[in-house]
């Protein structure tokens, strides 16, 4: 596979996952309640319990990016 074919394929990776990032903060800003009300129907969960897991799933999502989007993308940038 060429660097070129590679260097398009990560950079449209990169902003569809930035693009769901951003959507997944903007719903964790302004739409909590919602959420919360949602999940709490399917599962027994403390209010407490869901922001510290909703606060984990954002953290996990962003080293995830980071690691797997943007580096290699940046790296390939580099190289070409």
């Amino acid at each position: 596979m060429e660097v070129e074919t590679l260097r398009a394929f990560f950079m449209w990776f990169t902003i569809i996952d930035a693009v769901l990032l951003f959507l997944s903060f903007l719903m964790c800003a302004f739409a909590r309640d919602w959420i919360y009300r949602i999940h709490s129907i399917w599962f027994p969960i403390s209010r407490e319990a869901f922001n510290v897991t909703l606060y984990s799933f954002l953290g996990l999502f962003k080293i995830l990016f980071w690691v797997f989007n943007l580096t290699p993308y940046l790296a390939l940038v580099i190289l070409a």
